[in-house]
Formats: C-alpha cells, structure tokens, sequence
C-alpha cells in the first residue's frame, strides 16, 4: 500500500499552490478538509462514458479533499470555476468529477500535513452520472500476494460498496453537499484563514498521474 500526502505534492504536476487542511465540524460534516487552490497549470483530462472530456487539474480549478469522521475513504471534488443551480441553489464552482479513494488509515506528517494509506480500490463519479470502480485487480492481486490480510481485503470492500450507496446512488445531493463544504472553506479564508503551506511542485510525466 502506498502513502499519499493530501498536498499531493510528488503525483500530480501542479505549479504553485496554497493548501488549506482544518477540522470541519458543522451541521452537514464533521472530519477533515483540505482545499488545493490551483493558481497555474495546464489542464489534465479524464475521458468517461457519460460526462466525456472531464477537467480534473488545471489553472483555476480547485480540489476539496474530505476525511469523514469514521469513515475509510478519502474524497477528492475537482472544481471547476463555472456557475451552477444545484437543487435550487447557486454556486459559483460546479464538480467536474469526484475521485474516493478506499485507505487504511489517516496520518500526519512533522509539518502537520494529513497523509492517508491508499487501499487500491477507487470510485469515480460524475455529475452526468458516471460511476466507475477502478483498481479491483491491483486489491486482488494485493490479497493474493499476502500484502493484504482477509480482513483488510472484504473491509475494502465493504468501504467501496457504502461509498456507492453512500455518494452515487443521489450524484446531485453529493455535489451539493461538496459544494456546500467548499462554501464553507472559502469562507473560512475570506475572514482571514491562512494556507498552512504553499507549494512549488515539480513538474512529472502526466502519464504517471492516477
């Protein structure tokens, strides 16, 4: 299993960035938050059934990564700039597409930044309806080749099968409620909330991006 960092510094070719991580707690959530504010880049794409020709990085755009509280998923909301009604309310950001990650656990670094376990087995979701399960073969193969005890495996997906339930089964009520956490955020750093880092990442091979 690999570990990730939620600024995501070494997988994707972001330029510079700030990176907000805080504790939620409100009516709608309670768990961890990390916002990435792309302010350059170029624009990286994801082909789905549905939705098509999806933008999941670029200049502009914005990831909200959230860590429920007793869940053992992370949920990563690409953002694009774009108005959008969602269920009678305006947002000034739509979901370009949804990325949950299974994990094992969730952990900090010395410089406070979150950084999770990644179980192998992801779900993709679209506005358009898409839902995809990716890497059942890799948590396969993990199980296989003993890397995996039997309950780490059928707790993975036991995970994936209530983030389908959880997340897909309404994809409109998911995006609002993304939408909601992300107003949140960005009013939280319009009254003075403070990246608790900024970023200049390397550039990487765009094909090495998952």
């Amino acid at each position: 299993m690999k570990r990730k960092r939620l600024d995501r510094n070494l997988k994707w070719g972001f330029h510079y960035f700030p990176y907000y991580q805080v504790r939620l707690d409100c009516e709608i959530y309670h768990g961890l938050v990390s916002l990435i504010k792309l302010t350059d880049g170029e624009y990286f794409y994801w082909n789905f059934p549905k939705a098509g020709k999806t933008a999941v990085c670029g200049k502009d755009m914005v990831w909200l990564q959230l860590v429920p509280d007793g869940c053992k998923r992370l949920i990563t909301a690409m953002f694009i700039p774009q108005n959008k009604v969602i269920m009678g309310n305006i947002y000034s950001h739509s979901v370009s597409c949804v990325y949950v990650d299974v994990m094992e656990k969730l952990e900090y670094d010395k410089d406070g930044v979150a950084a999770y376990i990644d179980k192998y087995l992801d779900v993709k979701l679209t506005p358009q309806g898409d839902v995809l399960i990716d890497d059942q073969d890799e948590l396969d193969e993990a199980f296989r080749c003993g890397e995996l005890s039997k309950e780490q495996y059928y707790d993975a997906l036991t995970e994936c099968d209530l983030i389908i339930s959880q997340l897909c089964t309404d994809i409109e009520k998911t995006e609002k409620w993304c939408c909601d956490i992300l107003n949140i955020m960005f009013k939280r750093i319009s009254s003075g909330e403070k990246p608790i880092m900024n970023r200049i990442s390397q550039d990487m091979d765009m094909e090495d991006i998952h």
